[in-house]
């Protein structure tokens, strides 16, 4: 269970961020007509950077791995 929750973790920064810069490529700095979708790049960006360490973080500490090794 916790390879899936790092998994999920590492699909989720990637795709926000893939996303987020994206968008950012898309939009003009320099025309006020894209401050919105500036604004929505770099929240898909800042997205990425905490939700998937905090979903790697919460896999560390909720999801136990069992040894099969042990008796």
């Amino acid at each position: 269970m916790k390879t899936l929750a790092r998994i999920g973790a590492v699909l989720s920064f990637v795709f926000c961020l893939l996303g987020g810069l994206w968008i950012l490529s898309r939009a003009n700095f320099s025309s006020k007509d894209d401050a919105l979708a500036t604004a929505i790049g770099f929240y898909f960006v800042g997205k990425a950077f905490f939700v998937g360490p905090m979903l790697w973080v919460t896999a560390d500490k909720y999801c136990t791995q069992r040894d099969t090794t042990t008796p």
